[in-house]
């Protein structure tokens, strides 16, 4: 009977593992630069469409468009609340933390001057 505990406890002991979806996903990699229509585009349709167009719970914040993602960046705390961690207040989007490779992409069309194209 005591092997039968040992090997439950071993299972479940070697069961157990920490990967978070940033792990099991695969990071996103871009060839040349990073716009709007190649890259940025798909990630908030991904991740933030859903709550930001017209009938969802921020429409008044929409996020359809090139123009009001690029002003969402610019003149609100976009950035700071898609880096927040999980449980944190205001973190974006409320289902879950964006993996940290489209978060760079994010970041990184802001350094390239958020080009459309």
């Amino acid at each position: 009977m005591k092997k039968i505990y040992l090997l439950l406890a071993l299972t479940l002991f070697f069961a157990c593992d920490s990967n978070t979806y940033e792990d099991l996903e695969e990071p996103t990699t871009v060839d040349g630069p990073v716009t709007y229509q190649t890259t940025v585009k798909a990630i908030v349709d991904a991740n933030c469409i859903r709550c930001h167009s017209p009938g969802g719970v921020s429409s008044f914040r929409p996020l359809t468009t090139y123009q009001e993602v690029k002003d969402a960046v610019q003149n609100t705390n976009l950035l700071d609340r898609i880096q927040r961690q999980n449980g944190e207040t205001g973190q974006m989007p409320q289902t879950g933390r964006m993996p940290q490779d489209k978060i760079n992409l994010i970041l990184q069309w802001r350094a390239d001057g958020l080009p459309e194209n």
